[in-house]
Order: C-alpha cells, then sequence, then structure tokens
C-alpha cells in the first residue's frame, strides 16, 4: 500500500471524504438540545441566540477554534437553524480573489449567515476586504486604478460570519477582534463519545452492546468524527462476522484489525512515535525534520498528530523540537534512555 493510499485509508484524518459527508449530514444533531458535549458553549450560545431574536436583529460573528473532528461544522449549522437562517459554505482556500467574496457578500439576504471554514487560509487582501463588511455591513469597491482611482462603498444586508479554524494562532488580531464571540472547542469526555455512539447507532439501525460502545469511546481520541468513522468500520465488520450485532467480542476483533491500539493510536502514529525515538533517540528534533522522516506534511504532523500525542503525554514540545516522553517508550515496549528526566 502506498503511503498516498494509507492516508486515504486512515481513520485519525482531519477531513472527512465526500461520501463521509453525507453520513455526517444524517448523523449530524440539528438542534443545540441534541448536541452532546461542550456544554458551557452550548449554553453561552443560547443566551446570545435567545437575545438576538427577542431583539431582532442578527447574531454577533462567531469564531470556533479546536482540533477537526470536533464539531466546529456541525455546530455552524445547528447555530443557523436556532436563528431561522439559511447558511452559505465556502472555505479560505477557495476564495482566491477579492471578487470571490464581494459576489458570495453582495449576494448574501438579510440575517443569512456565511460560514468560512479554514478561516485562517485566508489572504491578506481578502481579510481586509472583510473588515468593514463585518464592522458596518458594507463593501468598499476600488474604481479605477492609480492616480485616479476612487472608492464607493456599497451597503450589505446584516449577516453572521461564522469562521472555523484549527489554527488560532495564524489569525491575525484584527481579524479576531472583530468577532463578538470566539469559542474554543475542546476534546470531548468519554462519557459524552458513548452518548454520541448511542444516538448515532439507533440512526444507523446497528445494534451496539455498551462493552462495544466503552471500546470505541475509549479509542476514538476524545473526537466525534473519529468515533463515528470507527462505528461505521464496526458496522461493516459486524455485519460479515457477527450478524450485524456490535458486541465486546466483535468490537474488539475489528478494532485490532483496523491496528487502533489501547490509546486510539493507529500504525502511523507509532510510526511517528517510533522514528522520533528509534532514529532520533528520543528528540528534541525539528519538526521539519520530524516530518521528512515518516513522509508526511509538517501541516498534518502539528494539526492531526501533534494535539493527541500531546494531551496523551507521549511527545512533548521544546524550545529544540520535539521529544519523545517515558510514556511513549513505556507504549512501545522500549526502555527510555538513564536520561530522559534531565531534559
Amino acid at each position: 500500500m502506498t503511503e498516498e493510499n494509507q492516508n486515504d485509508e486512515r481513520l485519525v484524518k482531519s477531513e472527512a471524504s465526500p461520501e463521509e459527508e453525507k453520513i455526517e449530514i444524517t448523523l449530524r444533531p440539528q438542534e443545540l438540545t441534541d448536541f452532546v458535549g461542550q456544554e458551557q458553549i452550548k449554553q453561552n450560545l443560547k443566551i446570545s441566540i435567545e437575545a438576538s431574536k427577542k431583539r431582532g436583529d442578527v447574531l454577533e460573528h462567531v469564531l470556533l477554534y479546536g482540533n477537526p473532528g470536533l464539531g466546529k461544522t456541525t455546530l455552524s449549522h445547528i447555530i443557523a437553524k436556532e436563528m431561522n437562517a439559511n447558511i452559505k459554505v465556502t472555505s479560505g482556500p477557495a476564495l482566491e480573489k477579492v471578487g470571490d467574496l464581494a459576489a458570495i457578500l453582495s449576494n448574501l439576504q438579510e440575517n443569512e449567515i456565511l460560514f468560512i471554514d479554514e478561516i485562517h487560509r485566508l489572504n491578506k487582501t481578502i481579510e481586509e476586504v472583510l473588515y468593514p463588511a463585518l464592522e458596518d455591513y458594507s463593501l468598499d469597491i476600488i474604481l479605477g486604478s492609480g492616480p485616479a482611482a476612487r472608492t464607493i462603498r456599497m451597503p450589505l444586508n446584516k449577516f453572521t460570519l461564522i469562521g472555523a479554524t484549527t489554527k488560532m494562532s495564524m489569525i491575525s488580531g484584527p481579524l479576531r477582534d472583530r468577532f463578538g464571540h470566539t469559542f474554543h472547542l475542546n476534546f470531548y469526555e468519554q462519557s459524552d463519545i458513548e452518548k454520541i455512539l448511542h444516538r448515532n447507532a439507533q440512526l444507523l439501525n446497528v445494534e451496539i452492546q455498551p462493552e462495544a460502545k466503552l471500546l470505541i469511546a475509549e479509542r476514538c481520541r476524545r473526537t466525534p468524527r473519529i468515533a463515528n468513522r470507527l462505528l461505521k468500520r464496526l458496522r461493516d465488520y459486524a455485519e460479515v462476522k457477527n450478524d450485524g450485532r456490535i458486541d465486546e467480542g466483535a468490537a474488539m476483533e475489528a478494532l485490532q484489525m483496523l491496528q487502533i491500539d489501547k490509546f486510539g493510536l493507529d500504525e502511523i502514529d507509532r510510526s511517528l512515535l517510533q522514528a522520533l525515538i528509534q532514529k532520533f533517540g528520543g528528540g528534541p528534533t525539528g519538526l521539519n525534520t520530524l516530518a521528512a522522516s515518516i513522509a508526511e506534511e509538517m501541516d498534518t504532523i502539528e494539526t492531526v498528530y501533534e494535539p493527541f500525542l500531546l494531551q496523551m503525554g507521549l511527545i512533548e514540545r521544546t524550545p529544540r523540537g520535539r521529544r519523545a516522553t517515558p510514556a511513549a517508550y513505556s507504549h512501545l515496549g522500549l526502555l527510555p534512555p538513564k536520561n530522559q528526566a534531565l531534559f
């Protein structure tokens, strides 16, 4: 299997395939009351939405940030439904020219919601066009060029922008300041993942035992998107091997076949740790060097692998680079160097 195909088959990837997106839409909760987890965010959103509806005003702009698969897109659609508003969806990379954004903004109807995924990838010129649109609901259009150029201001209908990002640090201060609400989505509690699995198993019409739900919840990296992927893979396995029932035995066999270990790490995660330990003596090692050693992009390591490995205490970030912890050696069945504790 090629490296490219490995990544395509990977359960722990940042983006959903078109087929997965269709299934995710089916499983996606439609109301705040159905959205499991992120309780503080839900409470704040509920109050803001109700207040906006009572005033007959648009909701202030919302910025959602957190790791892939935690529900930023789902929350955006729920906000739109709760506000009884249409939602237009785009992404930072898709907005290549100022005209692309201007066309979307000028066609927004009153109270509509514009959702921009990967908003940190907007280029600077397009970002500057957003400033007056977010503050004054107007669009500055430059006519002509050189000394004869002049700017006219075109009014826009009032709208709400919802931006989503996995890299808050890459969003400029001026853009961040124009959002009235900023919410950080955290990794989910295991009990919340079990509730999500229970709900989605019913929607998928699959029988799943409590012990199997617990196994998935323990190994899904506390991320709903990965939990749903595992549920669908286990459903396939159970249909072929276990008369359609996902019990503890079938779940364990399927997870072993998928090479998902007790920490939720897959083969590529373990390869990263092995490279860090065996090729670089446990580190510290620069991110670019580590990425080259496993033929992976730095951005993917930073966004997909690293957050969970850091949270599990398997790697550390140091001024000199990434370093494997004693827990990483233990997980791989290796002995850490005697001087590990000195760093």
